[in-house]
């Protein structure tokens, strides 16, 4: 059984989505964690469980990061959190592996399949301890977790796309 410790500075939840049908709006989570448990040579049998904090959304406009924390988008008063819990990884390749995770948000759960790649294991020339690293990515409809917020534009279509595009890279201390 190994033990995985979170490396914040080294890791990251971010995402995307289609801004009036022509661009994308980009941003990130600040706070966040990430508990890993099992053995690093048997990544088919780690179980995952995130935690975000969804009051850290940050777009780098306060006016939207505010919009997105109200009840229009993520009610962070009354759901502090969005979680994901792994159900189960099944190794696709080399270094790349499925997981199936029970996502909730705003009392929403549903069920999401995310592309994990695993990094490989290093030591870290600073101290010696071994770094493992996993780069996430996956998809969901936003109006399945009640985010169903938009308006119309007048050229056709709508200011915020439904499909949220999400990345994560993660670097963990193995022991």
């Amino acid at each position: 059984m190994s033990t995985f410790t979170l490396d914040k500075v080294h890791s990251g939840i971010s995402f995307q989505v289609k801004h009036m049908m022509i661009a994308k709006a980009k941003g990130e989570f600040k706070d966040f964690d990430v508990k890993v448990e099992g053995d690093i040579d048997n990544l088919e049998a780690l179980k995952v469980d995130v935690t975000v904090n969804a009051a850290s959304i940050d777009t780098n406009n306060e006016d939207r990061d505010g919009h997105l924390r109200s009840a229009d988008f993520f009610d962070v008063e009354n759901f502090e959190t969005i979680k994901i819990q792994g159900d189960s990884i099944k190794k696709v390749s080399d270094g790349e592996y499925e997981l199936t995770a029970q996502v909730t948000i705003k009392d929403v759960t549903k069920t999401e399949k995310f592309t994990v790649e695993f990094n490989g294991t290093s030591k870290n020339p600073m101290d010696g301890s071994t770094v493992t690293g996993f780069d996430v990515e996956g998809k969901l409809n936003r109006e399945d977790y009640g985010l169903t917020w938009n308006a119309p534009l007048e050229t056709g279509g709508v200011l915020v796309g439904k499909e949220v595009k999400l990345s994560g890279n993660f670097e963990f201390i193995v022991e």
